[in-house]
């Protein structure tokens, strides 16, 4: 998600547009209803959105702030929220030093305020719940993916599922609290005792790989450009069809 360097607070609250039911095509009002911290440098942000049509696990908006003076601001979020969370969207942002949007919502947004959104727009990472999933995180590249780990838990589906999401300690690991069974931490800088510290590796991939399910997995990775790479190799030479192998990058 490219952020641009302009001072945060030169945004207002945009006024409210109508709400059309090509919610995809057309940009409907988001009001902001809860902001929880989830590390020292990331926050989630609950929306109301009436007109919301619903949206697959994975799948991103686009959203848009207007100054007063009429400068435009505009950038493609990832969901964190799981479909059955109706009429309501969330976004988990990272504070980007010298980031116009994110520092706009990390500083001065406040319940109440009202944005625009757009979506949900794309299919190729999205995860219709239906097929096992393999899917591999790093920082803020996890959002998509808890989506699709909390629909899975609200369907209480038994279609397979295993997370392995890297971070660089326990302090910086967005939704510490919601991860369960399906999921392995992997910590590049500080862990708790007993826990090794490192990146991603074939320790962690490849035995998940080999024990994929009947008909194997849909892997989906997210995360910076370098992450992208690095897991997705790691994924192909653990044995991973590569047209299996879904990418987003953030950056």
């Amino acid at each position: 998600m490219t952020e641009t360097f302009t001072p945060p607070t030169r945004f207002a609250v945009p006024g409210r547009i109508a709400v059309s039911n090509r919610a995809a095509a057309v940009w409907q009002t988001a009001t902001l209803t809860e902001i929880r911290r989830e590390t020292p440098h990331a926050s989630s942000f609950r929306f109301a959105v009436p007109g919301w049509t619903g949206h697959l696990p994975g799948q991103h908006l686009m959203l848009r702030l207007t100054a007063p003076d009429g400068y435009v601001a505009q950038r493609h979020y990832s969901i964190a929220s799981p479909p059955e969370d109706s009429g309501h969207v969330e976004l988990t942002l990272d504070h980007v030093e010298g980031g116009e949007v994110s520092g706009w919502f990390h500083t001065v947004a406040r319940p109440g305020d009202e944005v625009e959104v757009r979506g949900p727009l794309s299919g190729f990472f999205a995860w219709p719940g239906d097929r096992p999933a393999l899917l591999l995180g790093a920082g803020s590249g996890v959002v998509p993916l808890m989506s699709m780990v909390r629909h899975r838990r609200l369907r209480g589906s038994d279609v397979p599922l295993r997370l392995l999401v890297s971070a660089r300690g326990p302090r910086e690991l967005i939704y510490a609290d919601e991860y369960g069974d399906e999921t392995t931490p992997v910590f590049t800088r500080t862990a708790p005792a007993g826990v090794p510290v490192g990146r991603l590796s074939a320790t962690q991939v490849a035995p998940v790989v080999a024990a994929a399910p009947a008909g194997g997995w849909e892997a989906y990775v997210c995360g910076s450009n370098a992450f992208a790479e690095h897991a997705s190799r790691l994924l192909v030479a653990a044995g991973q069809p590569v047209d299996r192998i879904r990418i987003e990058r953030f950056g």
